[in-house]
């Protein structure tokens, strides 16, 4: 890939994309290549069919590079909540005597508590606050003079089974792998910094996995992932009308939460069969499952109860409830809280499906820039 374009997989609980991009004029981004192949998904621990994950990725990989007409080197994997373990703590660093914050002194504090829980790797630390000796609390601290440093930072392992399985996929490839949390990823690109200063509650419903996330700073506080979205909700009207997962996941598309239809009834054929469906049945069917969702929410909103979060919207993104119409209303009544859904404020992309690619691809060409060298030729001398 050229110097200025990265190349980002983005692996969701039903497809994975590739996407090679590079960014435009007043952020915007151009993209040379997308790629997206369905695959069977995973459960908490495991990719439910290795084998079908590692032809999706090949497949988007070789697809992407021959429409760029240029080989991959370098890769950002977005990994998934479902493989992920965010860790907060609390580190300090102490200096003999009074410094000026820079660079160094922030590696120093990060590198203080990098070491890996059992099971998985360090791929990043961030920041939600830091605090000087004199007790300021501050969210940026580069350029203050103390004779001590401490954070409240947020540290986000990969599992080694993830991690070994991407490894095992690209070994003959030779392309290397960079690591990218994806959840972080999406909050910092989707929420603005000054509204996660003051905490935020954010939820990606995905297909088969949703995850919900309490964010402060550049950081995350909090981070679960459950195993509810919309390929759930297609198992309830499957099993509701004796249809096919196919035809479920159809109707989902076609549902409207906001009405109801007084006896109306819709047909769909299968082959030789014929069901009958009643669009009132039908609709309770969907908020049965889009309460188990609500369930999840409100075990989270419970785990992580505090002042802070009283009365704060929830802001949703991803595949999983923006085709079926309603859907955030519902979960807006149901957890007693104000839902605004996200996307990215990009042409053509402006779809809460399209959240992680592109969010993916900012944290990874923010990423690629720091490596540059005029970059860290800046960084040094104060630029």
């Amino acid at each position: 890939m050229g110097r200025k374009s990265v190349a980002v997989l983005d692996i969701r609980s039903s497809e994975v994309s590739v996407i090679v991009g590079e960014r435009g004029v007043n952020n915007t981004y151009v993209f040379k290549a997308i790629h997206t192949e369905e695959y069977d998904g995973y459960d908490e621990n495991h990719f439910l069919e290795e084998a079908g994950l590692a032809n999706a990725i090949v497949g988007s990989v070789t697809a992407v590079e021959r429409i760029c007409g240029e080989r991959i080197r370098e890769l950002y994997v977005g990994v998934p909540g479902a493989f992920t373990r965010v860790v907060p703590k609390e580190q300090l660093v102490g200096f003999p005597k009074n410094r000026t914050i820079g660079q160094r002194e922030l590696d120093a504090l990060f590198a203080s508590g990098q070491k890996a829980p059992k099971g998985y790797r360090f791929i990043r630390a961030t920041s939600m606050i830091y605090v000087t000796a004199d007790d300021r609390r501050v969210i940026d601290p580069v350029g203050l003079s103390s004779t001590s440093l401490s954070g409240v930072l947020s540290y986000f392992y990969c599992s080694d089974y993830f991690a070994k399985l991407m490894e095992h996929i690209f070994a003959d490839m030779q392309i290397s792998l960079r690591y990218l949390p994806t959840q972080l990823a999406m909050a910092t690109y989707l929420i603005p910094s000054e509204t996660r200063d003051e905490y935020a509650l954010f939820l990606d419903v995905g297909f088969m996995s949703t995850s919900l996330c309490v964010l402060l700073g550049n950081g995350i506080l909090a981070q679960r992932t459950y195993f509810v979205g919309k390929g759930q909700i297609a198992v309830h009207v499957m099993q509701r009308f004796s249809i096919s997962y196919e035809s479920s996941l159809a109707l989902l598309s076609k549902a409207n939460l906001f009405t109801r239809s007084n006896g109306a009834k819709m047909e769909i054929s299968e082959g030789n069969t014929t069901h009958e469906i009643d669009m009132d049945a039908f609709v309770e069917a969907v908020k049965e499952g889009l309460d188990e969702i609500c369930e999840k929410i409100g075990s989270f909103l419970d785990e992580c109860s505090g002042k802070e979060l009283d009365f704060k919207p929830l802001y949703v993104t991803g595949e999983g409830l923006a085709d079926i119409r309603g859907a955030l209303e519902h979960i807006s009544k149901r957890v007693s809280r104000v839902c605004e859904q996200l996307a990215p404020d990009l042409p053509y992309y402006n779809k809460p499906a399209m959240s992680s690619r592109i969010a993916l691809v900012d944290l990874a060409y923010e990423d690629n820039l720091k490596q540059s060298f005029f970059y860290k030729f800046a960084k040094k001398f104060g630029g």
